[in-house]
């Protein structure tokens, strides 16, 4: 780096940090860990560093807007994300700038830019499947960061969320605990959020000696109820002896239920489902169907919260939250005492 002054975000690469939690260690010290500020400072003294008082100035002079980028604002696990950062800002000196990527990574690229620009008071992402582009754009953005929808062991900044991974592997022993045998994925949109849920699932499968590659039906497309139908029809033409799903979201869980109403099929005697993010839907359903519940909107609630005690000055706690998951057991997977019926 000779030749040139050192910049924050020199101190923030060299210390495996980002610029904002740089940032936060020099302005407001005792918000930041110890073993962090002790890291930095000693970055800092190796590099050289001087802060450049006309930068501070300029980071100082930021908008009231936090930035938020979704994948999608027609699916219900991302409105009710939603719901919970809009009520947690209500009040508050903040408002909320939103931005879909419709699942592109161009796009997240170029919405980054855009807020970027307009040099934000925060930023609230989806996922850690970044770009490298865009997590460099991350990790020099002057300003908090939290990822939702995951957990990890090296956020941008702060990080909120849950193992999808853990969650599917319960759902997979669950369905082998209730007998199931034959037991298929069903999965839509292959983002690394799915692909993460069928790691999970085949974790599951390999442990009691019953995965089967045969079973694992997939597509591109987004998901809808319709879809659900399509895909467990493929899977039955594929394999006849399947006898339960592990979907990777609730509507594909539904329309294997309908399509199973369809043919005849008795769920949970013959065929049990499971879905993944536990909607409304899947409690009033007849059957009613087991599903992996997500706390999206307490979710949402805690992210900004997060950002917005960085953003005041106050600790923000730990830099990674696991909210957890609850596998909530219903009548899909429950397997009566009457013995199975061969399907027609």
């Amino acid at each position: 780096m000779t030749g040139r002054r050192i910049k924050l975000s020199d101190v923030a690469k060299a210390a495996g940090v980002s610029a904002a939690t740089v940032s936060r260690a020099l302005r407001n010290p005792d918000i930041v860990s110890e073993k962090v500020r002790e890291r930095i400072e000693r970055v800092i003294e190796e590099l050289g560093y001087v802060p450049d008082p006309a930068a501070s100035a300029l980071a100082s002079a930021r908008t009231d807007v936090v930035g938020v980028l979704i994948p999608s604002v027609t699916n219900n696990v991302f409105a009710e994300v939603l719901r919970g950062i809009y009520s947690a800002a209500e009040g508050t000196a903040y408002r909320i700038q939103l931005g879909n990527t419709r699942y592109s990574i161009l796009e997240e690229e170029r919405l980054l830019k855009v807020f970027l620009s307009q040099r934000p008071a925060g930023l609230i992402v989806t996922g850690t499947d970044q770009s490298n582009a865009s997590r460099a754009m991350l990790l020099g953005a002057d300003c908090p960061v939290v990822q939702i929808m995951e957990t990890g062991e090296k956020p941008v900044d702060m990080m909120i969320g849950f193992s999808h991974r853990d969650g599917a592997y319960a759902a997979t022993r669950h369905l082998i605990e209730e007998g199931y045998r034959r037991i298929a994925f069903l999965g839509a949109r292959m983002d690394p959020r799915t692909q993460r849920r069928l790691e999970g699932f085949s974790q599951a499968l390999r442990e009691a000696g019953l995965f089967d590659e045969r079973l694992i039906v997939t597509t591109p497309r987004p998901s809808t109820v319709t879809l659900g139908c399509a895909l467990v029809s493929e899977l039955l033409a594929r394999a006849p002896d399947a006898d339960a799903v592990f979907c990777n979201n609730d509507d594909l869980a539904l329309g294997v239920l309908f399509e199973c109403q369809r043919r005849r099929i008795a769920v949970p005697d013959d065929f049990g489902i499971c879905g993944f993010n536990d909607l409304e839907m899947m409690a009033v359903a007849n059957p009613s169907i087991t599903s992996v519940r997500t706390f999206r909107e307490a979710m949402g609630v805690k992210a900004f919260e997060m950002l917005a005690r960085g953003l005041d000055g106050q600790p923000v706690g730990e830099a990674v939250v696991d909210l957890g998951f609850e596998l909530m057991r219903r009548q899909s997977t429950r397997r009566g005492p009457s013995p199975r019926h061969p399907r027609a």
